[in-house]
C-alpha cells in the first residue's frame, strides 16, 4: 500500500511540474526560439520491451537518498511536500526571470557590441586579404630588383679588374717627379737614391715587359726613363770605381771599402739589368784591383814570414840513421830561439790544437824585434789561417755583391784569387825541395786537413781545389823524407858507428822520438798510409837494434842492449801513444820476451846447476821414470848444500849487476823482481822434486831452506825506488 501510494505521488508531482510548465509557457508567450511541447504520442507504454525491473532498481536508489529516508522516517506527506517543493520552484522561476528583464538592456548592448566586433573583424579580415595581396606583388618587385643588383655587382667587378688593370699598367708607365730629382740630383750614397734606383729599374722592366705586350703607352715614357737610365748608371759607375781605386791605396784596409760596397749592392744588380757592358767594366776592374792587392800583400806577408824561421833547418843528412859524428852537436838540444828539433816533437804539436789553429797570425816585424824565431809550420799555418780569412771573406762578398752562385761564383773567386793561391803553391813547392824536417810537413799536412774542414764549415768550396792541390805537394815530400830516414837506418853499419855501449843507442832513440811525434800527430786524424810509413821504419829499426846487438861478444850484454833499447822505445811511445797502438804492442812483446831470456841468462851462472836438475827431475817424473832419481843422491846433496852456503851472495851481486846495466832504475827494479820471482818458483820446484819417494829419506834434506823464509829474505834484497 506504501508502494503504491508513493507511485501515485510521483506521478501527481510530475504532472503538476508539467502543467506549471505549459502555463508559465503560456504566460512568456510564444515566439520563435521558445521549445516545442514534447511529444509523446507514440510512447508505447505497453511495449512488451519496457523493462519494469529498471524502474524498481531507480526507485530502490531514491529510496536510499538521505533525504528520502528523513522524510519517510517523519512521515512527511510527500504530496503537501512537493506542492512545497513546486511552489519554491515557480518562486525561484519569477525571480531568474525578473533578473533577465533587468539585464535586458545590457544584454542588447552586449549584442549590440558582439555585431560591431562582427562588422570589426569582417573588415580586418578584408584589409589583410588587401596585405596578402600586396605583399605578394612586392615579392616578386625584390625578385626583380635582386636580379638587377646582380648584375650591377657584375658589372661592377669588371670595372674594377680593368681599372685595377688600367692602374697598373698606368702606375708602371708613369714617371713621378720625386723619381726624376732623386736620378738627377740626389748623392748616390744618399737614400733616397737607392729607393728611387730600385723604383725606375721596376719601372724600366714594366715598360720592357709592355712593349713586348705592343703596349702603345710605353713610347711616351721610354724617352725619360732612358734619359734617367743614363743618368744613374753615370753616377754607379762614378761611385763604385772610386771605391775600388781606393783598394789601391797603400796601407789600406779594404774590409772597409767592401763593407762599404755591400750597403749598396743594388747598384751592380741595376746594372746587370739595364747596363752590362758597364757592370763588365767595373767586375773587371773589381778583378784586377783586387787581384792585385791580394798577390801583393801575400808576397810581402810571406817574404817577411820566412825572415822569422829558425835559422838552421833540417838538410839532407839530417837522416836518423847519420852517424852522429858526421854532424856534431845536431841532435843534441838546440836553443829554441835559434833553431828547430829534427826528430822531437816537444811543444811543436800545438800548432794543430783548437786554440793555436785559429790564433792571430804572426806578426812579422814585431817578432824581428823580439828576435823571436818559429818552426816552418807555425810559418805555415799563419800563412795559410790569412789565405783562408781572405779567400772565405772574398768568396761571400763576391755571392754577396756580384749575385752569382755555383760554377759562376767559383770562377769570379779564382779570378780574384787565382795568382795569389798559384804564387802560395810556387812557394810552399820551392820550400819543399829542400825540406828534409818530416815532423813539420806532417804537421803542414793536418793544418790544411782542419783547414778543410773550417772551409767547409764556413760554407765555401772555392779553395776545395787549392787545398787538393798544397796536399798533393806536402804527401809526396813527407813520404820521400820517411823513406829516406828508414834507407838510411838500413844502409847503417854498426861497425862504422865506434865504441860500443849498451846503453840506449841515440839511432833509437831518435826513431822512438819520431814515431812517438808522427803516432800522436797521426791519431788526430788518422792515415793508414802514415802507418805503413811508419810499420817500414819501425822493421828497420828493429833490425838496426839486431845488428847492433849482434856486434857484442856475450849474449848477457846483447840482452842487456836489446832490453835497454826496447824499453827506451816503448817509454818514450808510450808518452804520447795510446796504449793500443801497434808500436807499443809490438815493443812490449820484444821487450817482455828478451826480459824473460835475460833473466835465465842471470840465473844461470849461480843456480845453473840447480835449473838444470830441476828440469831433467820434472822430465823424468812426467815420463814415469822417477826411479832413477835414487842415484842423484849426491848430486842433489851438493846443490842443496851449495844453494844454501851461496844464494845470499849470488842474489846480491846479481842485484848489483842488474842496476849496473840498465839505465831505467824502474825497468831494473822490475827485472830484479823478475829474477827473483823466478828464483823462489825455481826452489819451490826443487822441493817438490825432493818430496818424491826416492828422496824422501835423504838426509841432506833437512839443510832445506823453508820457501816462506826464503821468500822473506829475498823481500829485503828488492830494491826500492
Amino acid at each position: 500500500g506504501a508502494a503504491a501510494a508513493g507511485m501515485a505521488a510521483t506521478e501527481l508531482m510530475l504532472r503538476a511540474g508539467a502543467s506549471d510548465v505549459d502555463e508559465d509557457e503560456n504566460a512568456l508567450g510564444s515566439g520563435p526560439g521558445l521549445q516545442e511541447p514534447l511529444q509523446l504520442g507514440e510512447l508505447d507504454i505497453t511495449s512488451d520491451e519496457f523493462i519494469l525491473d529498471e524502474v524498481d532498481v531507480h526507485i530502490q536508489a531514491n529510496l536510499e537518498d538521505d533525504l528520502v529516508k528523513e522524510a519517510l522516517k517523519t512521515g512527511v506527506d510527500l504530496r503537501h511536500y512537493s506542492k512545497q517543493v513546486e511552489l519554491e520552484l515557480q518562486q525561484i522561476e519569477q525571480k531568474s526571470i525578473r533578473d533577465y528583464i533587468q539585464e535586458s538592456e545590457n544584454i542588447a548592448s552586449l549584442h549590440n557590441q558582439i555585431t560591431a566586433c562582427d562588422a570589426v573583424l569582417e573588415r580586418m579580415e578584408q584589409m589583410l586579404g588587401a596585405f596578402q595581396s600586396d605583399l605578394s606583388s612586392i615579392s616578386s618587385e625584390i625578385r626583380t630588383l635582386q636580379e638587377q643588383s646582380g648584375a650591377m655587382n657584375v658589372r661592377l667587378r669588371n670595372r674594377q679588374a680593368v681599372r685595377g688593370r688600367l692602374g697598373e699598367l698606368v702606375d708602371g708607365l708613369v714617371v713621378p717627379s720625386a723619381l726624376v730629382t732623386a736620378i738627377l740630383e740626389a748623392p748616390v750614397t744618399d737614400p733616397r737614391f737607392l729607393e728611387q734606383l730600385q723604383e725606375l729599374d721596376a719601372k724600366a722592366a714594366a715598360v720592357r715587359e709592355q712593349e713586348a705586350r705592343g703596349t702603345a703607352a710605353c713610347a711616351d715614357v721610354r724617352g725619360v726613363l732612358d734619359r734617367l737610365r743614363v743618368k744613374a748608371v753615370a753616377k754607379i759607375r762614378e761611385f763604385v770605381l772610386q771605391k775600388i781605386y781606393s783598394f789601391r791605396k797603400p796601407m789600406t784596409n779594404y774590409q772597409i771599402p767592401q763593407t762599404a760596397l755591400l750597403k749598396y749592392r743594388f747598384f751592380y744588380q741595376f746594372l746587370l739589368g739595364n747596363e752590362r757592358a758597364t757592370a763588365r767594366e767595373i767586375r773587371d776592374e773589381y778583378v784586377e784591383t783586387l787581384g792585385k792587392v791580394y798577390l801583393s800583400y801575400s808576397r810581402s806577408y810571406l817574404g817577411r814570414l820566412m825572415k822569422v824561421q829558425y835559422e838552421e833547418v833540417a838538410e839532407k843528412d839530417d837522416l836518423m840513421g847519420v852517424e852522429d859524428t858526421a854532424k856534431k852537436g845536431f841532435f843534441s838540444k838546440p836553443s829554441l830561439r835559434s833553431r828547430n828539433t829534427i826528430f822531437t816533437l816537444g811543444t811543436r804539436g800545438s800548432v794543430i790544437s783548437p786554440t793555436e789553429l785559429e790564433a792571430p797570425i804572426l806578426v812579422p816585424h814585431t817578432a824581428q824585434r823580439g828576435e823571436q824565431r818559429y818552426p816552418f809550420e807555425a810559418l805555415f799555418r799563419s800563412q795559410h789561417y790569412a789565405l783562408l780569412d781572405n779567400s772565405c771573406r772574398e768568396y761571400l762578398f763576391i755571392c754577396d755583391f756580384f749575385a752569382v752562385s755555383g760554377p759562376a761564383a767559383h770562377d769570379l773567386f779564382h779570378a780574384v784569387m787565382g795568382r795569389t793561391l798559384n804564387m802560395t803553391l810556387k812557394h810552399l813547392e820551392s820550400y819543399l825541395a829542400d825540406c828534409y824536417d818530416a815532423i813539420a810537413v806532417f804537421l803542414c799536412i793536418h793544418i790544411v786537413l782542419r783547414f778543410r774542414n773550417i772551409a767547409a764549415k764556413r760554407d765555401v768550396p772555392a779553395l776545395d781545389r787549392y787545398w787538393e792541390q798544397v796536399l798533393a805537394l806536402l804527401w809526396p815530400r813527407f813520404e820521400l823524407i820517411l823513406e829516406m830516414n828508414v834507407q838510411s837506418v838500413r844502409s847503417t853499419d854498426p861497425q862504422r858507428l865506434g865504441g860500443l855501449d849498451t846503453r840506449p843507442h841515440y839511432i833509437t832513440r831518435r826513431y822512438a822520438e819520431f814515431s812517438s811525434a808522427l803516432v800522436s800527430i797521426n791519431q788526430t786524424i788518422p792515415n793508414e798510409r802514415t802507418m805503413q810509413l811508419l810499420g817500414q821504419l819501425q822493421v828497420e829499426v828493429e833490425n838496426f837494434v839486431l845488428r847492433v846487438a849482434a856486434e857484442f861478444s856475450s849474449r848477457k850484454e846483447q840482452l842487456v842492449f836489446l832490453i835497454n833499447n826496447y824499453d827506451m822505445m816503448l817509454g818514450v811511445l808510450m808518452e804520447r801513444a795510446a796504449d793500443d797502438s801497434k808500436e807499443v804492442e809490438s815493443f812490449q812483446q820484444l821487450l817482455n820476451a828478451r826480459t824473460q831470456e835475460f833473466i835465465e841468462e842471470l840465473l844461470s851462472p849461480p843456480f845453473g846447476g840447480l835449473v838444470a836438475f830441476v828440469k831433467e827431475a820434472e822430465g823424468l817424473i812426467e815420463r814415469g821414470q822417477a826411479e832413477q832419481l835414487r842415484g842423484e843422491e849426491a848430486r842433489v846433496t851438493q846443490l842443496i848444500r851449495g844453494f844454501g852456503s851461496s844464494w845470499k851472495s849470488s842474489v846480491e851481486s846479481l842485484s848489483q849487476d842488474v842496476m849496473r846495466s840498465f839505465t831505467n832504475f824502474r825497468n831494473g827494479t822490475s827485472i830484479i823482481q823478475g829474477a827473483l820471482t823466478q828464483l823462489i818458483q825455481l826452489y819451490h820446484r826443487f822441493h817438490r822434486v825432493l818430496s818424491q819417494p826416492q828422496l824422501r829419506a835423504l838426509p841432506a834434506r833437512a839443510e832445506l831452506i823453508n820457501i816462506h823464509h826464503l821468500m822473506v829474505e829475498l823481500k829485503k834484497h828488492k830494491p826500492n825506488f
